[in-house]
């Protein structure tokens, strides 16, 4: 169905990817895995036609349909529900008018193969068309969009069904091939399990890229791991706790085989000098003697010793110039060291009655929560049910509808937004982290490098960097400020599968109170000490 030869790409003197080669079938899901920055959506973007490589080949059947879900998929201005769905299913009149043009110019030119090549596309693209019209209400309806009203604005959606809308599109074709880039991010609990179960009997090919584990672990078949310092591809059979096990084992293998190494160059080292200092006493020895015989004897046997020394030495040589091992290398991993402001009283936030939403109209309401000091809670419930919303209004950013909210004594929050808009995209990381440090520049590049902006990397503006930077810098953000209570609205969403962890772990360290939304459940199950779940109109507390 699809096949790769050999894909390098660089950027500049920056190696991309590196002779990627890999054959995708019916019935497989290959999930593509490595650190944020190794190259995943930039081959997702040569097998699309979005970029060219720098050599090497795609290659499928121009015949196959497929279904495309980019990262960070962006609607056009004002477009609503109905719209973009009429936009998905294309363009009938239009394309038909342009393959008259195009039939035209054939019998004009016959031997005129950019046109013959225009034509067999915009011909396959109206097949594609004609079989996705009036498909759009079922697929919405299959998604959990068949209750929100077709001339919704698009600009309104929660992030959730921003994602649900753009897979919508994606599936309108009924492909054969789905190539998804990231379509875990934002999505709710039940809508997870279901895209899980719906790709796990999906018959035809589908590659996709998502940093989800449990997710990986119910979907993949096989595993693309692009590898950080190599920027080669290896294929592991097996969903993603199949390729942790593998991984674990290659690395334990790599370890034990360069210990060996080293500990053999140092065995014949220490040998090598002991012969040598065996015959430097020799000689030694038999000048202080002035026996003629004992000279002779002596000196012939101190020649043999340096030989023999020598032959070792050669040894050592040839190991170190052909056969030399490598120190199997650490991913740099980020590091996050929290600066807390202090302890909080025992009551974080206290919630009475409280109603939220917006223009008076409430999203939840009769919120009787007691948020204490220490906890982790995890808020779950389905897309656009309010969690934002209720982030955000115990951040102080939007009034209650009703009741009330306040907050402890000495508490101070930080908030992490969904698609972190709290981040100035005119200004630099260094710029940006340096609103909340008191540090030299060299201090400051110090603490960026902890989230993984090194070099020149800091200098980079907000606007043009990856959502997974994006999402760094927020955290370097959080992490300098001094907050003690944390609002965290899907702060691992763009994190690469090493990042998520670290920060799991670090969370574990956070000296405060936690209140985040969370949709990952590896993560989850590590994190929260209690759970807020949103049903209906109400928020229910489940402890542990």
């Amino acid at each position: 169905m699809l096949t790769i030869q050999n894909l390098t790409k660089s950027f500049g003197v920056e190696m991309v990817l590196n002779q990627i080669a890999f054959t995708l079938n019916d019935g497989e899901r290959l999930a593509l895995v490595g650190p944020n920055g190794c190259g995943k959506t930039t081959l997702i973007r040569i097998l699309m036609g979005l970029e060219k490589p720098d050599s090497g080949e795609v290659r499928f059947d121009p015949r196959l349909r497929a279904g495309y879900l980019p990262q960070g998929f962006e609607f056009l201005a004002d477009e609503t529900v109905e719209g973009f769905i009429n936009r998905m299913e294309g363009d009938l009149p239009g394309l038909s008018d342009r393959l008259e043009e195009l039939a035209i110019g054939l019998g004009e030119n016959q031997n005129q193969p950019a046109i013959q090549r225009e034509y067999d596309d915009v011909l396959a693209r109206i097949r594609l068309a004609a079989e996705s019209t009036g498909r759009g209400s079922g697929v919405l309806a299959e998604l959990g969009l068949g209750e929100v009203p077709t001339n919704t604005s698009v600009a309104i959606l929660s992030g959730g069904q921003k994602t649900r809308l753009a897979l919508a599109g994606a599936l309108l074709s009924n492909p054969q091939l789905l190539v998804l880039d990231e379509p875990t991010n934002h999505l709710d609990i039940a809508m997870l399990e279901w895209l899980e179960d719906w790709l796990s009997r999906f018959q035809g090919a589908v590659l996709l890229v998502s940093h989800d584990r449990t997710f990986l672990d119910g979907v993949a078949t096989h595993i693309l791991e692009i590898d950080t310092f190599t920027h080669r591809g290896k294929i592991y059979a097996g969903n993603y706790r199949n390729y942790l096990e593998q991984k674990q084992g290659e690395r334990a293998y790599q370890w034990d085989v360069y210990t060996d190494q080293q500990e053999e160059i140092g065995r014949l080292s220490q040998a090598a000098a002991h012969l040598r200092g065996v015959a430097q006493f020799r000689k030694g020895g038999k000048a202080d003697r002035g026996d003629k015989f004992a000279k002779g004897f002596f000196a012939n046997r101190s020649l043999g010793t340096v030989g023999r020394a020598k032959q070792i030495e050669h040894r050592i040589e040839r190991i170190l110039n052909e056969n030399k091992l490598e120190k199997p290398k650490q991913v740099w991993e980020m590091k996050i060291d929290w600066n807390t402001a202090g302890e909080t009283g025992r009551d974080v936030v206290v919630c009475e009655d409280l109603a939220i939403g917006y223009a008076g109209q409430a999203l939840l309401k009769e919120i009787n929560l007691v948020l204490r000091y220490g906890q982790r809670v995890a808020l779950m419930g389905p897309n656009g049910s309010g969690k934002t919303t209720l982030l955000r209004t115990i951040g102080g950013r939007l009034d209650p509808v009703g009741g009330t909210v306040r907050l402890g004594s000495g508490v101070r929050v930080g908030i992490m937004a969904q698609e972190q808009e709290e981040l100035d995209g005119q200004l630099n990381a260094l710029e940006t982290i340096r609103k909340f440090t008191s540090l030299s520049e060299t201090g400051e590049r110090e603490f960026l490098s902890k989230f993984l902006f090194k070099q020149d990397d800091v200098f980079t503006p907000v606007a043009t960097l990856s959502y997974g930077e994006r999402a760094r810098l927020s955290l370097a953000c959080l992490a300098a400020q001094g907050c003690n209570l944390l609002l965290l609205d899907e702060p691992i969403n763009h994190l690469d599968l090493s990042s998520r962890s670290r920060f799991e772990q670090a969370l574990t360290g956070f000296d405060g109170t936690i209140l985040a939304v969370l949709h990952d459940r590896y993560f989850i199950q590590g994190f929260a000490t209690a759970i807020w779940a949103v049903e209906g109109q109400n928020i229910n507390r489940i402890e542990e």
